[in-house]
């Protein structure tokens, strides 16, 4: 496999933990063929003690890359084990998660982005798992934890781990995490955003990538922060909250493909055919129809029809056994006009959203050679 054979990864989805799972990113690949897609992050000690059952958590379908692997922990021979077992799965890259700000993994898991206050464990945990694997790795981080969030802190990590292992991708999540107690969901919208790192990054580390995550909505939003000069990329939430209108323009508007004038039938009807494939195939009536049915609880965001469809989706869950007896009594709510039409022209997104990152970037990192020796 390998990055090589596919288009640069300009767009990708976020990995995002019980959400990017197989179903979902079989609905992104039925809408984009060239958005760079995650999955949630598996924890190295999952994949060593699920030996044997990995199929459960690492198989996917060929269709689905390019496909990068998170995987999170904090012990250097189960990220090798991990490593080097899912390597037979044969993903486009592995990443590694320093930026979860969960405390089931920042706090009682000891990973995450509290990471990135040890930048040197960082670095021998890349240099393990470059070890065990032929594709290449990235990281994906926050700005800052806590009272560590100056530029100079965020480059020391940047600069210790790279040189002290093969990174030279970074995903940058532009916020800061918080671990005294707040949310997830609250770390994603207390701290403030600070695109003027990430720009100051791609200035101070010509010779490393790095892709933007963090506050960006739409694909108008997409294409201003390429034109800023990104060198990459990734959307969470607002890809997996409405799928259709964003990831719908993404071959088109950002990889210039030919328009595939595909509808929103179109994908269903494919994407009935994997669900009804899937069911009760991991025993224990697992996946179900609320399983597979749940990355399309945002496929009709805004349109007529959408709440009432809601409704019979909650219904439907109690008695329907398979998709396609799902969709026969809950699509008659969507009107055909819906079902039917091409993807709409893209949206305007925030034109002010990167309005003078460059008059706010911090001063030039300067390498400190001597703090390489104590990282």
């Amino acid at each position: 496999m390998g990055a090589g054979r596919y288009l640069p990864p300009l767009f990708s989805v976020a990995p995002m933990m019980d959400w990017t799972d197989n179903h979902y990113r079989t609905l992104v690949r039925l809408i984009s063929k060239h958005s760079w897609l995650y999955t949630e992050m598996l924890a190295a000690e999952t994949i060593v003690y699920q030996q044997g059952n990995l199929d459960r958590f690492l198989a996917y379908s060929p269709q689905q890359h390019p496909i990068v692997l998170q995987i999170g922990g904090s012990n250097l021979d189960n990220l090798a084990k991990a490593t080097e077992l899912a390597s037979a799965y044969g993903y486009d890259e592995i990443n590694f998660n320093c930026g979860c700000p969960s405390p089931r993994v920042a706090g009682h898991g000891c990973f995450g982005v509290r990471l990135m206050l040890d930048p040197k464990f960082v670095g021998e945990a890349m240099s393990v798992i470059a070890a065990n694997t032929d594709v290449p790795v990235s990281v994906k981080c926050r700005i800052g934890v806590d009272n560590h969030d100056s530029y100079n802190e965020l480059c020391d990590f940047i600069y210790k781990v790279s040189s002290l292992s093969p990174t030279k991708h970074f995903i940058i999540h532009s916020r800061k995490a918080l671990l005294n107690g707040i949310s997830p969901a609250e770390n994603r919208k207390i701290p403030p955003l600070k695109y003027e790192y990430y720009y100051a990054l791609l200035r101070d580390f010509p010779d490393l990538r790095f892709t933007i995550n963090g506050g960006i909505d739409c694909i108008d939003e997409v294409n201003l922060a390429l034109k800023e000069g990104a060198h990459g990329v990734m959307v969470g939430r607002a890809a997996y909250n409405n799928p259709w209108n964003l990831l719908g323009h993404v071959d088109s508007a950002i990889y210039f493909e030919p328009k595939s004038g595909l509808t929103r039938r179109q994908v269903l009807e494919q994407y009935q055919a994997y669900g009804d494939a899937v069911l009760g195939t991991y025993g224990n009536n697992r996946p179900n129809v609320r399983d597979v049915v749940k990355p399309l609880l945002g496929f009709f965001y805004s349109e007529p029809g959408n709440g009432l469809w809601k409704r019979k989706a909650d219904a439907a869950f109690q008695n329907c056994t398979t998709i396609k007896s799902f969709f026969e009594e809950t699509l008659v709510a969507i009107p055909d006009s819906v079902l039917d039409s091409p993807i709409a022209e893209v949206q305007p997104g925030r034109q002010d959203l990167f309005a003078n990152v460059r008059g706010l970037l911090p001063p030039p990192y300067e390498t400190k050679e001597e703090e390489l020796a104590y990282a």
